[in-house]
């Protein structure tokens, strides 16, 4: 029997803590922004409006989680499309149609508040979730609306870094192995913060190193954000998936990298770069060759950049992957 929970507040991360994660992992979008240490996280931090969790169960056995907020008559994902790359409900791609038609039902009950529009960035262009919620608008009576919201450059692994190498045209090979060299001529030191490391201090000095980044950045980076990245580092060490990455020179940290090492995928959340520190030594491009190097070492098989188009990223041999923006309106 499918029946669906709704739980008000932020008492639904210790209600559901026993199986999130086991859901999340055998999820059809399964990121780290689908982990319970990541959503709540985000939530005490940076949530707005109020939260409701619909928690979707076969018998007893749970089988789905939505995590929304209601933004005055607006509902929409947990976690901003601003910090979160991949969003998505929580469940196998086997129960995706089972679990949004019981998500719709409550949505669309007396029990949730009143709603104009449902307002879903960032799905994944493979998500089963873009033709289940386009067919449950329709079978509802509801508009539907489907845009391309922004595109994730992933780079797809070979097996040794040389491989990758090959793959990049002869200009932009010669350009990286010329800036690695250089690099370790002058005795820059990569470190990855291990568990001995404390973790607050290392993270304050990846902040420091992202505001210096660009003025945009210095402006974005309140204390709520800062505070999220805290406990976001925290939860993904605990994990074993915190890859937050440093290039040092003359013991001075001049570049950074917070990634999450995670289901044979490096996903790089944000970087920070001292631009007058070093520069004629491209500290940015270095670390991001030696993040993929890296990558490849773990036997990974894709080095995603997440959400962005900038120039440098399509440099490394990135390729799109998109992500959209569903909206439904009664």
């Amino acid at each position: 029997m499918i029946r669906a929970k709704l739980i008000s507040g932020d008492a639904s991360f210790e209600q559901l803590a026993a199986d999130w994660d086991n859901l999340a992992q055998g999820g059809m979008t399964d990121t780290p922004f689908q982990r319970l240490g990541y959503q709540q996280g985000w939530w005490q931090h940076l949530g707005e409006g109020k939260l409701y969790t619909v928690a979707v169960c076969d018998s007893s056995e749970l089988i789905g989680i939505g995590c929304f907020n209601l933004r005055g008559e607006r509902v929409v994902f947990n976690a901003s499309k601003e910090e979160t790359d991949y969003l998505d409900v929580i469940c196998s791609a086997e129960n995706a149609e089972t679990v949004w038609n019981a998500i719709f039902d409550c949505l669309c009950s007396a029990e949730f508040p009143a709603w104009n529009c449902l307002d879903f960035y960032n799905i994944p262009a493979t998500s089963p979730s873009r033709a289940i919620v386009e067919a449950q608008a329709a079978d509802r009576g509801f508009s539907f609306a489907s845009e391309r919201a922004e595109v994730c450059p992933i780079i797809p692994l070979p097996e040794t870094f040389d491989d990758y190498l090959d793959t990049l045209d002869k200009k932009q090979r010669h350009e990286i192995r010329r800036k690695l060299r250089r690099a370790n001529g002058a005795e820059a030191e990569l470190h990855i913060v291990g568990a001995d490391d404390d973790l607050h201090a290392e993270v304050d000095a990846f902040l420091e190193l992202l505001v210096k980044s660009t003025p945009e950045k210095g402006e974005w980076l309140n204390e709520a954000r800062t505070q999220a990245f805290h406990d976001i580092a925290q939860f993904a060490q605990d994990a074993g998936m915190l890859q937050l990455m440093f290039i040092e020179v003359e013991g001075q940290k001049a570049a950074a990298l917070f990634n999450f090492d995670y289901n044979g995928r490096t996903w790089v959340y944000n970087s920070g770069l001292d631009p007058d520190a070093f520069g004629r030594l491209s500290l940015g491009v270095v670390l991001s060759a030696q993040a993929i190097e890296k990558a490849i070492e773990l036997g990974h098989d894709s080095f995603d950049f997440l959400r962005g188009d900038e120039n440098y990223k399509y440099r490394f041999g990135a390729k799109d992957s998109e992500i959209f923006r569903l909206l439904i309106e009664k």
